[in-house]
């Protein structure tokens, strides 16, 4: 039977990579994933959303605002971005903090096979600011209700549908999964306080 990601349920390991750090070749697998943040206005924008939904203990977990798919040996990642969804590098991150999060037992071979599958058919996608007005109406209103367009995608709905390939089981539309939604599922520990960011 799947495991069913959940906030109390520890599946996968992450480590913390700091500001001028980086994970290289033998430190990740296809199919891992990263959680970094931005000082940006708009990644501010996105922190202070997820700080609708996230609350005390909770809270925490809205210090990402990004998520990126790893789809080689060589760290070649997969993410979406303003411009759409794109190929990049782990090492393009190197300047910030970030953690990487490992699959552990949620994937076999052939499951991480089958995400970086998934993320290379998402390349070219538009990034889907539609999407985001969804996120944003279901925040700030709650409900379920749930708008975009296909061929459209956010990071980590991106990151999310990729994940559905593994044994992971998430508890909403993979398109509202938010970097502070990841972090909760895999229990990622925000960096400690006085790191270089």
């Amino acid at each position: 039977m799947p495991n069913r990601i959940g906030p109390k349920l520890a599946v996968a390991g992450f480590k913390m990579f700091a500001a001028g750090e980086a994970a290289g070749p033998g430190e990740y697998e296809p199919g891992d994933f990263i959680l970094t943040h931005g000082s940006a206005f708009f990644s501010k924008l996105i922190r202070f959303g997820q700080r609708l939904r996230f609350h005390g203990k909770n809270r925490k977990y809205a210090w990402w605002n990004h998520a990126a798919m790893i789809v080689s040996p060589a760290g070649d990642l997969i993410e979406a971005l303003g411009a759409g969804v794109e190929k990049t590098h782990i090492d393009k991150y190197k300047p910030t903090e970030y953690q990487l999060v490992h699959l552990g037992a949620l994937a076999d071979a052939r499951d991480r096979e089958q995400v970086v599958e998934f993320a290379e058919w998402s390349l070219g996608e538009e990034y889907g600011w539609l999407t985001i007005v969804s996120i944003a109406f279901t925040l700030l209103f709650g409900g379920k209700f749930n708008f975009g367009i296909d061929g459209q995608t956010v990071c980590s709905g991106l990151v999310a549908r990729a994940l559905e390939r593994t044994n992971a089981i998430f508890d909403r539309s993979p398109s509202h999964i938010m970097p502070a939604d990841l972090a909760k599922y895999f229990n990622v520990e925000p960096p400690p306080k006085g790191t270089s960011r």
